[in-house]
């Protein structure tokens, strides 16, 4: 089940506990997150012009090797927060904005007084 199913059937935290399955399909994404390079990959990609980016303006970004930034990369596109396009000889990574509202409506909780 990718992490869009699991949101999906995932009440916000507020109304009903997670089960195993859907604690553990949302912490991958939030492990994901917790990472500072991938945070700075997701607001590079957000902020370009047409919401995407070429893996060049990624990699040129950061002071590391570019398989250090593919596994970011990766990682991201695993949980369900980008994708990806094939161009000639360039990729260009899209956020998931489903991912994102899921996430979002996820932790859009009442305040309690």
């Amino acid at each position: 089940m990718d992490l869009l199913e699991l949101l999906e059937c995932s009440p916000p935290l507020a109304r009903e506990p997670f089960d195993a399955d859907q604690a553990a399909g949302v912490a991958r994404v939030f492990k994901a997150l917790g990472d500072p390079v991938r945070l700075r990959i997701l607001s590079i990609v957000a902020s370009r012009e047409g919401g995407e980016a070429c893996v060049c303006d990624i990699t040129d970004a950061f002071e590391l090797s570019q398989p250090t930034i593919s596994h970011h990369l990766k990682v991201l596109k695993d949980v369900g927060l980008l994708t990806s396009e094939r161009r000639a000889s360039w990729v260009y990574y899209r956020l998931v904005p489903d991912t994102l509202a899921e996430l979002s409506a996820l932790l859009n909780t009442p305040a309690t007084v």
